[in-house]
């Protein structure tokens, strides 16, 4: 706990670092503590330390944890979301950080009416256009809210992207700044049933980087937790 706690006080000084030098207020950046393999004990650790959203990667992993954690924190799924999870995920998470389809965000949807529920989403951008990522071409996302917005059971409420994995900050960066011209872009339009509140991007690696570039949410797992094999 005394690790984690140094961590986090470690980390949060970086994010103030990081507001300062972009002009930014450090209460305007969401903090999502990625609990990918971290065991229970040790988020209880980190929730009594103050963080009050988890991100899972996987269902399957959340829906073990869950009944033992609760809704003492806010459950975000971060990782990719297979069709026939979605009915467990919209059960469990918050926020979808990953829909990266318009069939997926009928199945979401879907599921979410089901139970009296509007969930709450992100449309994930693949904006490095690396082949092995998920997530709508840059130049798909337009056209995917017109459709995406009329679809009963959610409501979107911004854009997510995955950092290019380069030692090149200036790739990295790129891909950040493409996505917050897209969140600008359909933020002006003002389109019903779209909120463009939530811009999530930067992970342990790169947050910095991408609270320069206007993220209102980062995704830090090994900042926090360590290094996990």
């Amino acid at each position: 706990m005394q690790q984690i706690g140094y961590n986090l006080e470690h980390l949060r000084q970086s994010i103030d670092d990081a507001c300062r030098i972009a002009g930014r207020r450090s209460e305007d950046i969401t903090l999502v503590a990625v609990t990918k393999t971290v065991p229970t004990e040790v988020i209880e650790q980190a929730i009594a330390l103050g963080l009050n959203i988890i991100g899972e990667n996987r269902v399957q992993e959340a829906t073990g944890k869950y009944p033992l954690i609760g809704s003492k924190v806010q459950w975000h799924l971060i990782g990719h979301l297979q069709s026939n999870k979605a009915k467990k995920a919209v059960e469990i998470f918050s926020l979808i950080h990953s829909i990266d389809s318009v069939d997926l965000a009928r199945d979401v949807g879907r599921r979410a009416v089901q139970i009296v529920k509007t969930q709450e989403i992100l449309l994930e951008v693949n904006t490095s256009g690396e082949p092995q990522k998920y997530g709508f071409r840059a130049d798909e996302v337009i056209e995917a809210l017109d459709v995406i917005k009329d679809i009963q059971g959610i409501k979107i409420l911004g854009l997510m992207t995955v950092g290019p994995l380069s030692d090149d900050a200036d790739k990295v960066r790129s891909s950040f700044k493409i996505l917050k011209k897209i969140f600008d872009e359909i933020k002006l339009q003002a389109i019903p049933n779209i909120e463009m509140k939530h811009l999530s991007m930067g992970m342990s690696g790169d947050y910095r980087v991408a609270i320069e570039e206007g993220s209102t949410m980062i995704r830090v797992g090994s900042a926090i937790f360590g290094s996990r094999g």
